[in-house]
């Protein structure tokens, strides 16, 4: 598949790869029209879309679901949100079967304890190490394509010191990983570190009010990461306007403005209308030929 190869490249350039986060089909063509390389599929974003706290809720089904409506809607790579594989490595076979059958082109895959929740939140639990790299030896066994990217992420820091989140990361390399997460670094000087002892291409979460310091992504690249993802910063953005517009509409009774001075034929422009009313001009143009026309 094209869409991976390409995903592979970028991951191989000079430029990292930022990766805003979306939540579904139409914030993903949003972020795609606004000149990002890759899209990455929030877990929490999509949770917060089925009316769910990012605890580990959904199921693989529904996060399959939404990953290959967003898949289809763009034309970059979309890398997903994948949880701990919903179960045991048997259960991990199959979501790498189901994700890649959706057309995304790459997972990634964490070390919590199942139900899992926001890796910046406190209480997190993980699985033993051994578990952890039984799951990314069936996940890397699993994909038909050999260029489907297999991210694997530890929440270890969590629990355990910086050395055991190291130790997790290369170990899980070893195991067949292609790059690899290290969740909720707690300084800038963590964060630094952690590209320089793992031995492959690392991926940074960048979550305004998380555990890991937010910093510039041009920082990021210097410290030798290859790809940012941004999860939160579309769903905190439309919750933070959409609470911003009632709390407006209540106090005064009157429609709130619309940043842009948006119409709604705005709107729909950037959800492809313009492809369907070429598409309808075309087909009323071929009936008038016809002399069939109304």
């Amino acid at each position: 598949m094209e869409i991976r190869k390409k995903f592979r490249e970028l991951l191989k350039a000079d430029d990292i790869v930022v990766a805003p986060g979306a939540y579904d089909a139409g914030t993903a063509m949003l972020t795609a029209q606004a000149g990002f390389p890759a899209v990455y599929m929030s877990g929490a974003g999509v949770s917060a879309t089925l009316g769910f706290p990012d605890y580990g809720l959904l199921t693989m089904t529904e996060m399959v679901a939404t990953a290959s409506r967003m898949a289809a809607a763009i034309s970059v790579p979309l890398i997903a949100d994948a949880d701990t594989g919903y179960g045991n490595e048997l259960n991990v076979a199959r979501t790498v079967e189901a994700y890649e059958r959706a057309g995304v082109a790459a997972i990634h895959l964490e070390d919590q304890v199942s139900p899992k929740r926001c890796g910046h939140l406190k209480g997190k639990e993980v699985v033993s190490r051994e578990e952890f790299l039984i799951k990314i030896r069936a996940a890397v066994g699993a994909r038909r394509d050999s260029d489907f990217l297999i991210i694997a992420r530890t929440d270890s820091r969590a629990i355990f010191d910086l050395d055991e989140a190291v130790a997790r990361a290369n170990a899980a390399l070893e195991n067949g990983a292609d790059a690899v997460f290290v969740e909720a670094t707690k300084s800038v000087e963590e964060a630094a570190a952690v590209p320089g002892l793992v031995r492959g291409p690392c991926v940074l979460n960048m979550v305004a009010g998380g555990l890991t310091p937010v910093f510039d992504v041009k920082q990021a690249q210097s410290m030798g990461y290859r790809l940012v993802i941004l999860p939160a910063i579309v769903i905190s953005t439309m919750v933070a306007a959409v609470n911003q517009a009632f709390a407006f509409l209540q106090s005064t009774g009157r429609h709130p403005d619309i940043p842009g001075k948006l119409r709604p034929e705005d709107v729909f422009r950037q959800f492809g209308a313009g492809k369907w009313d070429d598409l309808r001009d075309r087909y009323h143009e071929h009936a008038k030929d016809l002399g069939i026309a109304g």
